[in-house]
């Protein structure tokens, strides 16, 4: 269990490590876009980006976690994965010629006729995006976790370099949507370099076993992007305030730490627990289970620092005039904490064989989520929103925990729980009270983070075997002679 754990905790941060380079690269993006474009142009640019990565992630979930799941057991590797890759492509294909059909509609429906020709160009990017995610897949499926750690920090470095050319030469909604598809299509070709099984090669993989293992995380991802993302559509359409959708936009995009976890953790997690089912070793998969919901707990307390200090963010960030925005984010980066935990749960549960239950956990709150919508932000604006999304957050977040309860047979940690609800609210008044505006803020957030540290290590929260863990990783090679 030891070398598992090791080898997934030393993968989760390589790619936790490449993903970070999308906070200083992001965060510079939507300082620099939000500048040159202004309130109502970013939020065009937000429900563009919002739509199209909903269309990606629902079309590649299945796929992408399908194809961890096979190459990481199969022996003919390249067989299995020449099948995912023709099967993506082509459903990539017809989900971009849908969204080009589509597109005056749902530009009507949200009030903004300019947005028909923004999603038929940004349509070119689900091919070319979807199948760069299948590669990063087959990486994950063969171990390879620090190449695909690579090509997510290529990812993130070229989307800020081109939003700057791009943007600066033309600052339009058009060009910032040009730049990430080229952003894209950088890590389709290092994907290529890095593993390349043959798109045009027969493959003896039955689709059958694709399919009955992908359809129902189809569904599910489509209820999560729809229960995520909903919010800022509703905002877009019923806000009497052109900027609204803008301002939301931006809160939403501050909450990308709890997002870089799950994407650096889940699918690793998934080829460690298929791994160790398949081996028989169901009580380590049990530890890692509860390790795993563990982790989503102990950033509460981030969370709670991150809302204190969301006025002085934004304004450092954005600038004074999206300055309403502070307020949806002290919401928002609690929602994206319960949507980790969803995800997180998630994954234990398709890797334990179980992949139509996410969907049927999630399916209710997917259905209510759009009546909850109109009448929060008919009655409250975009703060409705936050506040309803965070809350069917943790719902289903709920939902999900139970279920693990019932399939693995654990629980999260109860004494982590208490102890990040009493660090969360630490943070929080230390951020709040704390005022730093300007330069200072990069002085105040790593301070408050090291506290929140030395909180947890003061309550016992990390076990001996957990703290060498961890300088052993930083630790300095001993010379040798």
């Amino acid at each position: 269990m030891r070398n598992d754990a090791n080898h997934l905790a030393v993968g989760t941060v390589q790619g936790f490590v490449a993903s970070a380079v999308s906070l200083p690269t992001g965060l510079l993006t939507a300082a620099f876009l939000t500048r040159q474009l202004g309130p109502e142009s970013y939020g065009l640019l937000s429900v563009s980006v919002t739509i199209v990565v909903w269309i990606q992630m629902t079309i590649s979930m299945g796929f992408s976690r399908g194809a961890v799941r096979f190459v990481s057991v199969s022996k003919d590797w390249e067989s299995v994965a020449t099948k995912f890759l023709q099967s993506q492509l082509l459903v990539s294909l017809g989900a971009a010629a849908s969204l080009v059909a589509v597109a005056p509609v749902l530009a009507s429906w949200l009030k903004a006729a300019e947005l028909s020709t923004y999603l038929r160009l940004f349509s070119l990017a689900i091919p070319i995006a979807t199948v760069g995610i299948i590669h990063q897949s087959f990486l994950v499926g063969r171990g390879y976790f620090g190449r695909r750690a690579l090509l997510t920090a290529a990812f993130w470095l070229s989307r800020m370099l081109l939003i700057f050319l791009f943007v600066g030469l033309r600052p339009s909604v058009s060009s910032a949507i040009l730049a990430i598809i080229g952003a894209f299509f950088v890590v389709l070709i290092g994907a290529r370099f890095s593993v390349s099984p043959p798109l045009m090669k027969h493959s003896d993989f039955a689709f059958r076993n694709l399919w009955d293992y992908a359809w129902p995380l189809f569904f599910y991802t489509l209820g999560m992007n729809l229960f995520t993302g909903l919010d800022l559509l509703f905002v877009k359409a019923i806000s009497d305030i052109p900027q609204a959708a803008g301002f939301y936009g931006a809160a939403k995009n501050l909450t990308i730490v709890p997002a870089l976890f799950t994407i650096s953790f889940s699918p690793l997690l998934m080829a460690k627990l298929t791994e160790l089912c398949g081996k028989g070793h169901s009580e380590d998969a049990r530890i890692m289970t509860r390790q795993a919901m563990r982790l989503v707990f102990c950033l509460l307390p981030f969370a709670g620092m991150a809302a204190g200090a969301a006025p002085e963010v934004v304004a450092a960030i954005y600038g004074d005039p999206f300055l309403p925005a502070a307020p949806l984010l002290a919401l928002l980066i609690f929602a994206a904490l319960g949507i980790s935990m969803i995800k997180v749960t998630s994954t234990t549960l398709i890797a334990a064989g179980r992949p139509r239950l996410p969907f049927v956990l999630i399916g209710p709150f997917v259905a209510i989520a759009p009546g909850m919508h109109f009448l929060l932000v008919s009655h409250h604006g975009a703060v409705g929103a936050a506040a309803g999304t965070t809350g069917l957050a943790w719902l289903g977040a709920s939902a999900t925990i139970w279920a693990v309860y019932r399939i693995w047979h654990v629980l999260p940690p109860a004494v982590t729980l208490l102890r990040s609800i009493i660090i969360t609210g630490l943070a929080y008044a230390i951020a709040a009270l704390w005022q730093s505006p300007g330069v200072l803020l990069l002085l105040k957030l790593p301070a408050i983070g090291l506290i929140i540290v030395l909180a947890f290590l003061s309550l016992g929260e990390f076990s001996a075997t957990e703290i060498g863990f961890v300088r052993s990783m930083v630790r300095r090679p001993r010379a040798t002679n």
